[in-house]
């Protein structure tokens, strides 16, 4: 098969699919013949049409929707030439797949409208009003099947305009009432899109051996929008399945882009009425076949095998966007990563000075008298209170169990090793602050160790007092430290007798 044959193959993809994208994000359908996707597209039309409604306002809608496809474009444009592109990273692995999988689900259940041929549908997102219209409006498919095979099977409403996409930079709204909703969902549509854009282009690059500059491929993605915006298409990216068919069938350069617009543009200028007559039920088949392949079962298994925190922050991105919204599922997913950073308990290898998670090595034991954590993320205005209430729920269970064993002499220091905590902020030097008062309190000691220049830095400049970083408090390994507090200890003892 040649380069041409390849590329118009996938153009048989991309216009149909188009359509339906446009279709699912209540678009006139040659909106969507630049390249949408499904998630954006699903996100869009979901948060714009709780403020306007697409049937009752078309040309308000579409004005909402191209100028938050600018918003998106300034947005990830920025990103790029800002070289912030670790921004996109905040979306991690488990996130991604679970809300993916969320997102696919919705969408497919928002596809039985057209695959039953109900008319009264729900514009709601989550699960339970899906579900709830089609059980509610089953009679209209069940009860009255000719109905059924009407609605299903009817082309779509309207004749299809033949010609290329009209300018549409008169339509963008850069003030009044609606200002806030079109950036909100800009923000939101262009991390979603950048996502996937570039999650394509790394795994493509990976199957190709070369690299992928993420800020370049942001300023692309970006710079398209923004152009895109002011000739009628709304938010789009590098696609999985037009990425997939493109290297299966062989194409290896940016030829088979090029053949592939003249193909969209020859639709647009001549072809277009044609698709008039493409039955509703086809649309809804070709969403359902496109973001099936979003669920994937075997990373998630594979997420449970190795990590189970990173398993919960990917259910709780599937269950938010089924039960939640899709724009919420996702938020909640991130905060609860970036809210709750990975802290562990550390404990001595016997005959050693090392030390090590005391729930990985069963050789480890705990120290008397010292808490030994060690914290592996960044401290900051997110996390920084969740960790001052878990260091504190440790010191109290500790203090229990020493009173329960009536220890010789109960919890003394907490010692922090900070090797893995690579920047903090203002709220993280105050958490410092805050946790050393609290466990004074408690006629408790804490002890730093090993932070990093960056950190220790912002701790001595914000520590007039020296309270921090006294010798006696601040050691470069966790070995170091036990030893030099456990003579003090003995000292203390010796000088008692």
């Amino acid at each position: 098969m040649d380069k041409k044959s390849n590329s118009l193959t996938i153009a048989s993809l991309a216009i149909p699919q188009g359509i339906s994208y446009a279709k699912l994000a209540n678009l006139p359908p040659i909106v969507g013949l630049l390249g949408p996707v499904s998630i954006a597209s699903l996100i869009m039309g979901s948060m714009l049409r709780q403020q306007v409604s697409p049937v009752k306002d078309p040309i308000l809608f579409l004005q909402l929707v191209f100028s938050s496809t600018f918003f998106a474009g300034l947005f990830q444009a920025s990103l790029g030439f800002l070289r912030l592109g670790f921004i996109i990273d905040f979306l991690s692995k488990a996130t991604l797949i679970g809300f993916m999988g969320g997102a696919a689900i919705i969408v497919s259940l928002q596809q039985l409208k057209s695959l039953l041929g109900i008319q009264h549908f729900t514009k709601k997102m989550g699960i339970v009003p899906v579900l709830t219209s089609v059980f509610h409006n089953t009679h209209e498919s069940i009860r009255k099947p000719k109905l059924f095979w009407v609605s299903a099977g009817a082309p779509l409403i309207g004749k299809l305009e033949q010609g290329l996409n009209p300018p549409s930079w008169n339509m963008l709204h850069f003030h009044g009432s609606y200002l806030g909703l079109v950036i909100k969902t800009g923000l939101v549509t262009a991390i979603i899109s950048l996502t996937e854009g570039i999650a394509v282009g790394r795994t493509f690059a990976a199957l190709k051996n070369y690299e992928v500059d993420g800020n370049k491929e942001m300023i692309a993605i970006g710079v398209m929008n923004i152009v895109g915006s002011s000739t009628s298409c709304y938010v789009t990216t590098g696609a999985f399945s037009r990425s997939a068919v493109n290297h299966n069938a062989g194409c290896k350069t940016a030829v088979s882009n090029i053949i592939m617009a003249v193909t969209v543009m020859v639709t647009l200028l001549f072809l277009m009425p044609l698709f008039q007559y493409m039955p509703n039920v086809v649309l809804g088949a070709i969403i359902v076949t496109a973001v099936v392949g979003l669920i994937d079962i075997p990373a998630a298994c594979e997420i449970w095998k190795i990590d189970k925190f990173d398993f919960i922050v990917m259910l709780c991105a599937f269950l938010g966007v089924l039960f939640v919204s899709v724009q919420n599922g996702l938020a909640i997913a991130i905060l609860i990563q970036i809210t709750r950073p990975k802290t562990v308990m550390l404990g001595n290898i016997p005959g050693t000075d090392i030390y090590r998670d005391l729930h990985h090595y069963k050789e480890a034991v705990s120290v008397p008298g010292f808490l030994i954590l060690s914290i592996e993320a960044p401290i900051n205005f997110a996390n920084s209170t969740y960790l001052k209430e878990r260091i504190t729920r440790w010191v109290e269970e500790c203090e229990s169990d020493d009173a329960n064993a009536e220890k010789q002499f109960g919890l003394k220091f907490v010692i922090l090793d900070l090797s893995a905590v690579s920047a903090i902020d203002t709220n993280g030097v105050s958490f410092f602050k805050d946790l050393r008062m609290a466990l004074e309190k408690r006629n408790l000691e804490l002890v730093l160790v090993n932070p990093l220049g960056e950190v220790i830095e912002k701790l001595q400049r914000a520590d007039d007092a020296r309270e921090l970083a006294r010798p006696d408090s601040l050691f470069l390994t966790v070995g170091e430290a036990a030893a030099f507090l456990l003579s003090t200890i003995k000292k203390q003892s010796s000088n008692c007798l």
